[in-house]
């Protein structure tokens, strides 16, 4: 498996952020702007929160497993491959949605005296950083699930443990 780049998601972040910015001016000179929903925020944080669980249960069986603790849970190597999948497509989303309310947050800061464009850059706000814990809930719970043998042996990224 490879490992998630984080050039990568950057990028994806700048592009959708620049493109959304830019969509945002185009679409608020032909009509009105589409608000941010307050969900937005909410539903990236719980993304992040169920990554980072995720990454701290398999590290606690990973060194259960290591110190050979009796009635030691192990992990099953599909079920950590799926997690660092999992991880790996949140945040690739994560940094789409997020570059997009961020482009989207920066056009909205123009309008900071009206009081609904200000509430639509404050969610926008916190759609980026719940975007930004999505991200690094996934690298974390791709770190922990990365094999040491990965580096030695082909350099090619991660891999589920065993």
């Amino acid at each position: 498996m490879r490992e998630l780049r984080i050039r990568l998601l950057a990028g994806v972040f700048i592009i959708a952020g620049v493109l959304s910015w830019a969509g945002a001016r185009l679409w608020n000179a032909v009509g009105t702007l589409p608000s941010v929903p307050l969900a937005a925020p909410i539903v990236l944080a719980l993304i992040a929160v169920v990554l980072l669980a995720t990454a701290i249960s398999i590290r606690a069986r990973l060194k259960a497993q290591r110190e050979r603790q009796p009635e030691a849970k192990g992990v099953d190597p599909l079920m950590a491959a799926r997690a660092v999948v999992f991880g790996q497509a949140s945040a690739l989303v994560a940094a789409l949605v997020a570059g997009m309310y961020g482009g989207t947050g920066v056009f909205l800061l123009e309008y900071l005296d009206i009081p609904a464009r200000r509430d639509q850059a404050i969610y926008a706000g916190f759609s980026v950083l719940a975007g930004l814990g999505v991200i690094a809930a996934a690298v974390f719970l791709e770190r922990v699930c990365k094999l040491p043998d990965d580096d030695e042996h082909n350099g090619a990224g991660a891999a589920p443990t065993t």
